[in-house]
This record gives structure tokens, sequence and C-alpha cells, in this order.
């Protein structure tokens, strides 16, 4: 028998609704609706438009009405961000975006408190400016009356699950992303939350990957016209969700999540808290029936995704495939760029600070569009391999291959560069990571998959999957010496 799960992926830039058809052998993925999500300023914050995110919900809702017989709906998003509810369910503001400058020096207000040492010990989390407790810390220090005003804190995933249901919890996978999470009790860690003062009762009870957690409320179904479908807290965070669609046969493997962001590590039984791991600023990230995801978080596609509107706005359109042109008709190694460079964060002209990059660090200047393109790739494929090398060092693990989900996948030049830099075979694919594995949480969650296991075996019988193995490894080994040094001059403040 058919079963058919819907699915919600909402990332920085859009998301999409897709309904997944289970036939007992293979999944089969129906688009049916896509969207942009595009922030709003709200107080001089830039926030995230929470009623339109829903709207795009109840849209997706409508359309389908009681015409396609869906088991359950299940939500993911990007971590960190949240928002607060008052006494009555409702928003004391829409929630601030992740980017938003507001946590500019939070991370020192927060080390009036605990070290970044006591931190990372305890949270096991990469320490990054826009994290969850920086964000709260900014409220406590500029506007404690919206936390004294606040009962609830609902992530992302959490929120809209609400917004469905009128049930409020915390997904496991989503609250480990805000460095306020116990690593090993997977629970909030009140001891970080009480020694910043923060209101412990607004944080939620958190719940399993996969637990139901309500179903849509009476007056919601009605007004969209569904029955009050389940829906499943699933592996909420985006990236929990595109690791369980790894089609790894091994027990151990590297994984890339490769879209805006790239998320590069590997799957554990316990989180790895040391002082490598510290040292390389690698996170332990909750994923599906509590195994840890150690994993780096690292600049992906933004940068590429900047520039293409740049050229935009300058008159000039490329597709994705005229840029593989660009690229191939372009020499290789004309300079390398540290893509987590703070130059590179936010939004805008990306062509101008790459050339100012490759000047300030005394590099030949790309000059056409094509060796602008292809820096951002060769300078992904390079740092790609330097996160591959810290977290082996940190697990004491070799890898043979690493597999690339998500959007990068399709992207060949790319993938035949990560291979070629690391000298390991990549397996690319499946493109739609996440939201498989999302889907696939809700039908182990319905009892009509097993497990993980099961679900990694559906998905290599039913997408394509692309290997790529290194070609030019000496040379690339000749360029990554000079791409070290380029991370190093960072290092040492000469950038």
């Amino acid at each position: 028998m058919l079963k058919k799960v819907l699915s919600f992926d909402f990332g920085a830039s859009g998301g999409r609704a897709i309904i997944s058809t289970y036939d007992g052998r293979t999944l089969q993925l129906d688009e049916v609706h896509r969207f942009e999500n595009v922030p709003i300023i709200c107080d001089d914050t830039l926030c995230w438009n929470i009623e339109q995110l829903f709207g795009e919900i109840k849209k997706v809702l409508m359309n389908i009405g009681s015409h396609t017989k869906i088991e359950s709906i299940g939500i993911d998003t990007w971590g960190v961000d949240f928002a607060l509810l008052d006494k009555e369910g409702k928003l004391i503001q829409n929630p601030a975006h992740y980017r938003d400058s507001r946590t500019e020096g939070m991370l020192n207000e927060v080390e009036k408190y605990l070290s970044q040492q006591e931190l990372y010990e305890m949270t096991g989390n990469q320490i990054i400016y826009f994290n969850t407790i920086f964000q709260l810390m900014y409220l406590k220090k500029y506007k404690e009356e919206n936390l004294n005003q606040a009962e609830s804190l609902l992530l992302m995933p959490d929120l809209l699950n609400y917004l469905l249901t009128g049930v409020k919890c915390t997904e496991k996978t989503i609250a480990s992303t805000t460095q306020l999470f116990d690593p090993y009790r997977k629970d909030w860690n009140s001891y970080i939350i009480d020694r910043l003062d923060l209101p412990r009762g607004i944080f939620q009870k958190v719940v399993d990957s996969g637990e139901i957690i309500g179903r849509i409320s009476e007056t919601l179904a009605n007004e969209v016209g569904v029955p009050q479908l389940p829906v499943v807290a699933t592996t909420s965070h985006d990236t929990a969700s595109a690791v369980g669609s790894v089609p790894a046969e091994e027990s151990s493997f590297l994984f890339i999540s490769c879209g805006t962001w790239s998320l590069i590590g590997t799957e554990l039984d316990e989180p790895i808290i040391s002082s490598k791991s510290a040292h390389y600023n690698i996170t332990n990230e909750s994923g599906y029936n509590d195994t840890t995801h150690f994993l780096k978080n690292v600049t992906g596609l933004w940068i590429l995704q900047e520039t293409v509107k740049q050229f935009e706005k300058e008159g000039r359109h490329y597709s994705y495939d005229e840029v593989t042109d660009l690229i191939r008709q372009s020499g290789s190694f004309t300079c390398f760029i540290d893509t987590d460079a703070a130059d590179f964060q936010p939004p805008g002209d990306m062509p101008s600070r790459i050339r100012n990059y490759a000047s300030k660090t005394n590099q030949k200047v790309p000059q056409t569009d094509g060796e602008i393109f292809r820096t951002i790739y060769e300078s992904l494929a390079l740092k790609y391999r330097h996160v591959f090398e810290e977290i082996m060092d940190s697990t004491d693990r070799e890898f043979k291959n690493a597999y690339i989900v998500g959007g990068g996948s399709q992207a060949e030049i790319l993938c035949q560069m990560v291979a070629d830099a690391s000298g390991l075979e990549v397996i690319a694919g499946p493109v739609e990571a996440t939201v498989i594995g999302n889907s696939a949480v809700q039908l182990i969650s319905l009892g009509v998959i097993k497990d993980v296991t099961e679900a990694r075996q559906i998905v290599r019988t039913s997408f394509d999957l692309k290997k790529y193995q290194g070609r030019n490894f000496p040379d690339w080994e000749k360029q990554y010496t000079n791409y070290s040094r380029i991370l190093q001059s960072k290092v040492k403040g000469g950038v």
C-alpha cells in the first residue's frame, strides 16, 4: 500500500513542500510548492516573516485539501533562531534573523559569566557568533522587557509546529543547535541557563525526533479544508534530516550537506568533546535516535549565490551551466580565499570582496567572472579538505570516501574538485537530502520503515548517485600547502 507524507523544508532563502510516496521499496518525491523566504525589518532588526512562512504552509494544505490522503506532516528548518511568545501565546516580535548584526559583541558579554572553554566543554557546540545563546544575551542586555514578557521560547520548526497544533515543545535536534543543550543528557543545560540568569521557564519540554506531538488544530483544519492530520516532530534541524538521508552502507562515513552553508562531519554514537575538537571548533549536534553529528559549519554556496546576484545587478545573467562553462574556460589556482573569513559573511558585492582579499593576501587578483567563480569553487574544495583533516584528527579515524548531499551535489565541477583536493572518492546525491530525511523519520514514526539503516537502503534504491575519483592529486596537494598559508596568515592577523 502506498504511504504519503508531507514534508516542509524551510531554508534561509526559500522553502518547499514535497509529498513523499513510499511503495514498499522506493521513495518518490513530488514537489507541490516552492516559495521564497525574504526577511523583513522590524524595529531596526532583520527578522523572519513568520506570517508569510506560515501562510505558505496553509496555502499548501488548502491546495491539497481532502483529495490527497496524507499520513502525517513534518517540518524542518535552519537552526539557532527562535521566537518569544507571551502568556496568550502570541509573538512578542517576529523571530530575528541570524545574520542580523545584534549579536556583535555578545560573545564578550557571555564570557563575563562563562568562558569559551566552559561553553564548549558543557555543550560541545561550535562557538559561532549567531548561536541562540548570544541572541538571548542581546535580549538580556538590551531588551530585557521582552524576556520578562515571554512565557515561551520556540525555535523555528517548533514555532511552526505550534501554529499547526497549539502544542509547545522543542524537538531534540533543533535544541542541540542553541549552545544551551547538554549533549550527553539530551536536555536543556540548566547550569548555563541559570549562570546567564535567563528565565528557565521559557524553555519547553524536549521531545524525541519522530514523536507525534499532536494533530492540526480543529480551527486550522476547518480553515484550510483538511483532516486533523498528525504532526511529527521529525528531525527538525535541516542538517539532521540531511544526514539521515546519506546513502552510506558503512557505519562510519564522512558527509557534506552542501547548500548555502556546508555542514561537514561524521555520525557518532557519542559526542567527542576534547582539546582537539575544541581547538578545531567542531560541534556536536544531536541526530535521530540520539546519535551525534560531529561536524563543522562552514560557508557553502553562499558566496557563489551572492556573486551571481551581484553580476545580475551589473547586467550579466548566468545560469549554473554557464557558470560551469566559465570555470572550465578559466585557468586554475588564480588565488584562494578563506570562505569563512568575516569579509564574506554579510550579503553584498562578493566579487569586489574577493579581489580585495586577494590583494590583501598578496595573491594574483582574479579579473574575469570565470576566475571569480573558479576561485570560489577551488577555495571551497580546499576548505572541505581542511575540515576533513580536522574531523579525522579529532576522531582518530580514516575515511576512503565522502558523501555530498543537498543542492551542491548537482555541481559536478565542485564534486570533482573535492575528490581532486582530498584524494577521496566522492559520492554525490541525493539532491533533496533534507526532505528525504524528514520524510524517512515520519515513515519510521508511522511504523512503515524500520529504522535509519533501512531508510538509507531505500535512498540507494530510489535515487541516482554519482561517483567521482580524485585526479591530479599531486597538483592539488601543492596548492593545498599554499591555501594553508592563507589560512595561517588570517590566524596570525595578516588579513
